[in-house]
């Protein structure tokens, strides 16, 4: 789905000194009731929505006719590792308590130990009731890295969170260690500079995807040059992911110029969903490489989103200041990645989008927030939080909901008021010596 179908002081802390030096956000009482309220509704996804025998994501629910095409044992990678960055909110906000969220985040590391596994990798989707890979498509049966990544960096979350723990919680960190090191990010090179998403056992490398930037999946290059078992040579991400410099734009002078070159759009950017998957546990704010200020080019990237939804120039019903946000999510007509141009809005709006955008766009993001809960809730609010996607212009609104799109909103919305995530990924010394293999800069490692 999205892309491939549409298209770090080291903190040595234990888990309340995290929630003790975070960066606190204060809002209006009100303003706070409204936001938790939709954390915890949307959490829920991850929790009371969740496979039983895996303890992972669902890749898909739907209230209207429960679950689909035989969707119901189907489980996630991505989304289930954005998922377990969730319970970690969940934790912190007391949501559930620490020990009820240690025996979910214990049961989804069994079931990751014993599912099918390519090279290290995990597939895209599982049956989550027996661990075997279930087939995105025919050839794509095998290890997908992008998804991988995504479940990676949620689980050094968890690793960071739980180290300095109770004996069963030092001993879970452990065991998510070793799936780490597990992850032979090399193989996925095919012995060239640049990395490939997918791997069959059937079809070998005939999906023949190698990825380039710029999209979602700068976390997968972080992650293959911080490997501490398994790590790409720093040519691969500048040959492969960054193009010999292909990636960058000219620069523009406007103050939102986007600095790399989107797949797809140049002038608006791609989906918004791309600015958040890779930065869920990669803190954007000052981190920069010889291509980009990363804080700057999401900021650019959410501001563009926004302003185009509110100049509106396709003349979609609804649209505004109140209501915003175009990504890759449900559409009128089955899937599509919603983004700011005359062919790619369809007047589609997706709440991921703008929720999940949180960090860069606080007052716009807390805008739309308000508007949909309190105007629109009866249209748009469900059981787990936000339907995925909405159209007023025809009148489409679809009680449904994507792991990959209810998982951002969580996180990112806990990044906003305390950095939860972005502190706890950016702990890991794996991390720290992946970003300066690279070339980039950032807060965490000065210091």
């Amino acid at each position: 789905m999205r892309f491939k179908s549409c298209i770090l002081v080291a903190l040595a802390l234990c888990c309340a000194s995290f929630h003790t030096h975070a960066q606190k956000i204060a809002l209006p009482a009100a303003d706070e009731k409204i936001f938790t309220d939709v954390q915890r509704a949307t959490f829920r996804y991850f929790w009371e929505g969740a496979e039983p025998t895996s303890g992972l994501a669902r890749e898909r629910f739907h209230a209207d006719n429960q679950y689909p095409q035989n969707d119901k044992s189907t489980v996630t990678s991505g989304g289930g590792g954005f998922g377990v960055m969730a319970i970690l909110v969940g934790m912190e906000r007391k949501f559930i308590t620490r020990k009820e969220g240690v025996a979910r985040l214990e049961k989804i590391v069994r079931f990751l130990e014993t599912a099918d596994r390519f090279h290290g990798a995990w597939p895209h989707w599982w049956n989550g009731e027996t661990g075997k890979v279930k087939p995105f498509s025919k050839k794509d049966n095998g290890g997908d890295l992008v998804e991988t990544s995504f479940m990676l960096q949620g689980l050094l979350c968890v690793r960071q969170y739980l180290q300095n723990g109770n004996a069963t919680e030092k001993a879970l960190a452990a065991r998510i260690d070793t799936l780490w090191k597990q992850v032979d990010f090399n193989w996925y090179t095919q012995g060239k500079n640049v990395l490939y998403w997918h791997w069959s056992p059937d079809y070998n490398w005939d999906m023949n995807f190698a990825v380039t930037g710029y999209n979602e999946c700068l976390i997968m290059y972080v992650l293959a040059a911080s490997s501490p078992t398994h790590a790409v040579d720093a040519k691969v991400y500048h040959e492969g992911w960054a193009q010999n410099g292909k990636i960058r734009l000219s620069k523009g002078t406007a103050a939102d110029a986007l600095q790399l070159r989107h797949h797809g759009d140049t002038v608006n950017g791609g989906p918004l969903f791309w600015s958040h998957y890779s930065y869920l546990g990669l803190d954007p704010r000052g981190l920069k490489d010889r291509y980009a200020d990363y804080w700057k080019e999401n900021t650019n990237h959410a501001l563009r989103n926004y302003r185009w939804c509110v100049a509106n120039p396709n003349h979609f019903k609804g649209y505004g200041p109140d209501s915003w946000g175009l990504t890759s999510s449900y559409s009128v007509e089955g899937y599509a990645g919603h983004a700011p141009s005359a062919k790619n809005d369809i007047g589609v709006i997706s709440p991921t989008a703008a929720l999940s955008s949180f960090p860069y766009t606080p007052k716009e993001s807390m805008r739309a927030m308000k508007h949909w809960y309190l105007h629109r809730k009866d249209k748009l609010f469900g059981v787990y939080g936000f339907y995925d996607a909405f159209s007023e212009t025809e009148n489409w609104y679809t009680p449904r909901y994507l792991a990959i799109d209810q998982g951002p909103i969580v996180v990112m919305m806990e990044n906003y008021r305390t950095g939860l995530l972005w502190k706890l990924f950016m702990s890991c010394p794996e991390v720290k010596s992946g970003l300066h293999r690279l070339g980039f800069s950032s807060p965490y490692l000065s210091k």
